[in-house]
């Protein structure tokens, strides 16, 4: 069985910019719960939703209840990487007291979907966009289908690549979901996302995007 599948979506105009869009909404969530995870060092998935899922929730109404929950997942899951991995240079035992570096997420961040903001019926895929669904046309290997329709679905990844999307697709083997991350991550080196910026506490300081986890940051380009 496969642990991971990918699809890329064939768009028009008007359906890449809903998908934009959503990036866009997407990343601003999660921007807004950044600082609160510097501030309270707290960036467990389930503490993080009692905290701050009903302010989000009324600061950006129009991503809806379960978007704003994947918003919250991302912000765990990236925060886990950069403050936790034993290659991160921002791991918080090598910081000790010192604040944290604040994650800023970049309007090409990805889009984490779940049962509830996708779904597939009969070689027709539906996503949420900020103005209500959109459907393709899509082929998947009947075993991929298989592992979406048994409850074997992990995480869903909404990317962009070059001009267009794709989508890709995580499902479980049985293992704990934390452990598999950092397994996936080992095995891939791991790469420091593209989309996460890392700005210190001093704020004369340059943005840093480490290349590679265990590099040396370098600095990142100033909007």
């Amino acid at each position: 069985m496969k642990s991971r599948a990918s699809i890329a979506l064939h768009l028009n105009d008007a359906q890449r910019q809903r998908l934009v869009a959503l990036q866009q909404a997407f990343a601003r969530a999660c921007n807004a719960l950044a600082p609160k995870v510097r501030e309270t060092r707290c960036w467990n998935r389930v503490a993080l939703h009692h905290m701050a899922y009903k302010q989000l929730r009324e600061q950006f109404p129009e991503l809806g209840s379960q978007m704003v929950c994947n918003a919250i997942y991302s912000v765990s899951r990236s925060a886990r990487l950069v403050y936790q991995h034993r290659a991160s240079p921002f791991n918080v035992q090598r910081l000790g007291e010192r604040a944290l570096p604040l994650l800023q997420f970049a309007d090409s961040s990805p889009v984490y979907f779940d049962r509830h903001t996708l779904s597939l019926k009969e070689g027709v895929l539906s996503l949420f966009t900020l103005d209500g669904r959109m459907r393709f046309d899509v082929r998947m290997d009947s075993d991929v289908e298989a592992l979406l329709h048994e409850g074997r679905l992990r995480e869903v990844v909404l990317a962009r690549r070059g001009e267009g999307f794709e989508l890709s697709f995580a499902f479980s083997q049985g293992e704990d979901e934390h452990a598999a991350e950092a397994l996936e991550a080992d095995a891939n080196g791991p790469q420091w996302p593209e989309y996460l910026l890392v700005t210190p506490d001093d704020p004369n300081a340059p943005r840093l995007a480490p290349a590679r986890m265990g590099e040396a940051p370098r600095a990142a380009p100033h909007d």
